[in-house]
Order: structure tokens, then C-alpha cells, then sequence
């Protein structure tokens, strides 16, 4: 077989059974052996960010590797955004970049790069395959670093040369490892902490699962003890019947009186919250500065039994998890579609089991404070700060799920950095709903060019930040794309198109005007 073939069929052997590419003339040897190897399904995107997206949005359903393949250094590059924010996610992810082959790397060709230095600051392993009888063992090892408690993304080079050789074989299964379960004595010694009233518990990583959040929602009714989640956590559930921490929130002075009195903050599977971004006048640390950070589960530990174990040592086990006040959801405004109206009708209407990908950006406080009353759901939120990733993660998690309904909840100026993945999703059929929040502007923009100080802004400055001119038509992009779509302008409006999409299977867009 081919170095080619021997690649793929390590994928497949360690059970990566999706590869989300796009290829070029140095891949066209792997894009070939797919043939040869139908237990690896190929998903063409059209851009390398929605690969890159799609693989962490596939990852963090499946807690298992998607595979990308990206076409020489320029290809990594156009991914690296989707990347950072799978690597904030602790997303595994086998990246695979083509490179020219060997004899040719002497010459400075046009598409030429040092793949390696791009490739370092998103992975935590990069390995370069030496030749064709190298590459199962090469493979192996990459999917090996990839399953890496918490998850992580490794990059395997291969020279377009290696491909097309004769190979032995392909390499061996790798055996998933578990991560580290909690130590006794941190158990002991979180819950001596958890007497104290001034005492709080953060929640990140994998910790914000529903098991997790169960234990969690037990240790706060019997103790009283407060829990936090981080607001980039990669996957969090929600809905009704499920526990919701207090979500430490996006700007600073929203979130510094509400951690004012913390003098103990128990992580699990997070670091202490600091702002998104450095403001004049404003810490960017959000404790104070004499609490004290107590780390009961590592990045990479088992939070969830961390947080069960701490259940059953403080006598939680059978405490009973406080319901919110009946009769709370909201109704909406049949008028003119806010943001809110969307919040209460994506909660009224939302299926079980759903999956939402969260890169509303401006607009996501007011939705989200309504989706604790929807039904049983999963969020994935952006992780990395880099937009653009709602679209693909989406589209990743509906090849990961087939069988939920996923909506994505996208920002327009967000959504145009990778529109192109809605082609993908009508190519593939994915039960995908967008629903864009077009409101014309980057809103968040102007929010924090006047939180930075920049007040000397003109009309120059409001130029730059303003996508009105020309207005984006997402129902002209959609179906561009192959995807159906409709506008909705009013409330009323954007009840029926919701409500009817999500009685329906496959890709469609609903343009939603506030």
C-alpha cells in the first residue's frame, strides 16, 4: 500500500472516522486512497478555518479526534484561527499538513514555508514523517498525543512524496488513556474549604457536563457553598432539570463584585478568571488579590469525579437540586425581533437533545438567560475568543450527532469570517439550523471602543466598525450556498420560521433583523 493508504488506514484503525479537508496537489495521493478506505469519510470545506472549526466542533461532541488535511503551510495558516480556539478548548485533533515533496524542499517554490513554526503555537505535538516506512509509527504517535488527557491538537507533517511510496503497513491501535482520577486528600481538603461562606467553586473544561453539574448543584443546596462556571468552558449543558452555575461574566465590572468576597475559589479543571481583555483602570485579575486558589481537579484530571467524590464526602449525595421558580420563561414580543424574543422563542421551541453553537457575541447575554428554560440541550460557546468559529463547529457537531438537531446561533459579522461553511452543510445534508442575528454592525465593537477610552473617535472610527454599507443579505448568501433561508423582521415572524424548522430535517437559515 501507499504511505498515503497506510495513513488513512491508522486513522481508521485508532477509529477517526472523519477527516474534514482541503486539499491541494501535495494531498492528492490521500485524497485518492480514500477509495481504498471508506471507513474514513472525507468532508470537503472550502476554506481551511471551517476544517479547523468543523474538527473541534466534532471533537467536543465525540470526546474523540476529528482528522483535518491542509494543504501546505499557507492551507495551516488559513486554519490557525479554528485551531486557537480548539486548543483553548483542549479539543484532540489529528492536523495533518501536506508538504512539498522531499526533492522538491531544496527550491524556494512559490508555496514554500516553514509548516513547523506555524504549526508549534496551536500544537502540542508536531512531528514531521521521515519517510514512507515511517509514517504508521508517525501517524500512531500523532493520534497518541491527541488523546492526551485533556485532549490537545498534534500536527503530522507528510511530504507529498511519502504518500505516493510504498509503505508496510499501517500502524496500531492506541489505546485511549483515562484521565487521572481526584486524590483523597484534595477531596478532604476541599471540603474543609467549602465550610467557609467565603468560599466558591469554578467550573471549566470537562467539568461542565450534566453528571458534573449534578454533583455540583447537590454540594451548593447542602452547603451553600456558591459555584461558578467558566464562560468558555467548551461544553456545557443546559436546560431544564440541569443545574446552571452563575457564569462568571464578560466584563470586568460585572464580574468584580460578584467575586468581591472570595477569599477560597476551588478550580476544577480551570484557572482563576481573568478579563478577556486589559482595560485603562481595571484589573485583569478578578479575585481578590489576597484569595487563596485551591486546585481540586488538574486540566486533564477527572472533575467530574473530583466533584461527585466531594458530593458524597460532605454528605450531598442525596441533597436535592433546587428547581428555578415556575412560570419563569418568558413569553416574546410579537413585534419587532429583539434579542430577547429570540432568546424566548429558541427556548420555547428548542428540541431535546439539541446542540447550540453560541457565537452570538453582543447578543448572547440576552439569549442565554433564557435557555436555562429550554428543553435538556448542550452549548458550545466560542472557547478561544477567535470568531468565526460558529458556523463550522456546528457543522462538526452535526456530522459528530446526526441524530440531534444543532442550531447555530451566529453573529453576522462573526458568521462572514466562515460563511463558507453553510456549503458544507448543504453538500452533506447536516440538520443544521443558523439563525443570524443581523443587526447591521459590529455592536460589540462599539461597546469596547468606548470601554478602552478611545474616546476621540470620530466618524472615521464608526466607518471601519460599520457593516451597513452595503447590508449583508444572508438569504441571497444562504442560497448562494445551497441552503434555504428566510428573514424574519418581527417576533411573530420568527416564531413560525423556528418553529418550523425545527420540525424539519436539514440545513436552513433564518435571518433574524434586531
Amino acid at each position: 500500500m501507499t504511505g498515503a493508504e497506510s495513513l488513512l488506514r491508522t486513522l481508521a484503525a485508532n477509529g477517526i472516522d472523519i477527516c474534514f479537508m482541503n486539499p491541494g496537489t501535495s494531498e492528492m495521493h490521500f485524497v485518492a486512497a480514500l477509495d481504498r478506505v471508506p471507513e474514513v469519510r472525507g468532508v470537503l470545506c472550502l476554506f481551511e478555518g471551517v476544517c479547523s472549526g468543523a474538527a473541534d466542533g466534532y471533537g467536543r461532541m465525540r470526546g474523540a479526534p476529528a482528522a483535518t488535511l491542509l494543504h501546505l503551510g499557507p492551507g495551516l495558516a488559513n486554519a490557525l484561527a479554528n485551531l486557537h480556539n480548539a486548543r483553548k478548548a483542549h479539543t484532540p485533533v489529528v492536523n495533518i499538513v501536506g508538504e512539498h515533496s522531499t526533492t522538491h524542499l531544496r527550491y524556494d517554490a512559490p508555496l514554500s514555508a516553514d509548516i513547523e513554526a506555524f504549526a508549534r503555537p496551536v500544537s502540542a505535538y508536531v512531528r514531521v514523517a521521515a519517510d514512507a516506512s515511517d509514517i504508521a509509527a508517525a501517524a500512531a504517535e500523532t493520534i497518541c498525543a491527541a488523546v492526551q488527557p485533556p485532549g490537545q491538537i498534534a500536527t503530522l507533517i507528510v511530504p507529498a512524496d511519502l504518500s505516493w511510496s510504498l509503505a508496510a503497513g499501517c500502524g496500531p491501535a492506541i489505546p485511549k488513556p483515562a484521565p487521572a482520577p481526584p486524590a483523597l486528600e484534595k477531596i478532604r481538603e476541599a471540603t474543609q474549604l467549602i465550610r467557609d461562606p467565603h468560599t466558591a467553586i469554578l467550573l471549566g473544561g470537562s467539568a461542565t457536563n450534566e453528571r458534573a453539574l449534578a454533583a455540583a448543584g447537590r454540594i451548593s443546596a447542602h452547603t451553600g457553598v456558591r459555584i461558578f462556571a467558566d464562560r468558555n468552558a467548551p461544553r456545557t449543558a443546559s436546560g431544564r432539570g440541569r443545574f446552571h452555575p452563575v457564569t462568571i461574566p464578560y466584563f470586568p465590572e460585572a464580574a468584580l463584585p460578584l467575586l468581591a468576597d472570595v477569599r477560597h475559589l476551588i478550580v476544577v479543571e480551570t484557572q482563576p478568571p481573568v478579563s478577556f481583555f486589559g482595560y485603562p483602570n481595571t484589573p485583569s485579575y478578578l479575585l481578590p488579590e489576597d484569595s487563596l486558589v485551591f486546585v481540586l481537579a488538574e486540566r486533564g484530571e477527572d472533575g467530574t469525579a473530583a466533584l461527585e467524590a466531594l458530593s458524597d464526602e460532605c454528605g450531598a449525595a442525596r441533597a436535592t437540586i433546587p428547581e428555578p421558580p415556575a412560570g419563569a420563561a418568558p413569553t416574546f414580543d410579537p413585534g419587532p425581533l429583539t434579542a430577547q424574543s429570540i432568546g424566548a422563542i429558541v427556548a420555547a421551541q428548542l428540541p431535546e437533545s439539541a446542540i447550540i453553537s453560541d457565537e452570538m457575541v453582543s447578543a448572547s447575554l440576552a439569549v442565554n438567560q433564557y435557555l436555562v428554560h429550554a428543553a435538556p440541550h448542550d452549548r458550545l460557546p466560542v472557547t478561544g475568543g477567535s470568531i468565526g468559529q460558529g458556523l463550522p463547529v456546528a457543522l462538526g457537531a452535526a456530522c459528530a450527532c446526526p441524530d440531534r438537531k444543532v442550531v447555530a446561533l451566529e453573529a453576522d459579522g462573526s458568521g462572514m469570517y466562515t460563511l463558507q461553511a453553510l456549503w458544507t452543510m448543504a453538500r452533506e445534508n447536516l440538520d443544521v439550523v443558523t439563525v443570524i442575528f443581523a443587526n447591521r454592525r459590529y455592536h460589540i465593537l462599539e461597546i469596547e471602543i468606548r470601554r478602552t477610552g478611545a474616546t476621540d473617535a470620530g466618524q472615521a472610527a464608526k466607518d471601519v466598525i460599520d457593516i451597513s454599507r452595503p447590508a449583508l443579505d444572508w438569504v441571497q448568501l444562504a442560497a448562494g450556498m445551497g441552503v434555504a433561508a428566510t428573514r424574519a423582521h418581527t417576533g411573530a415572524d420568527f416564531e413560525a420560521q423556528f418553529r418550523d424548522a425545527m420540525k424539519e430535517r436539514g440545513p436552513r437559515l433564518i435571518e433574524a433583523v434586531i
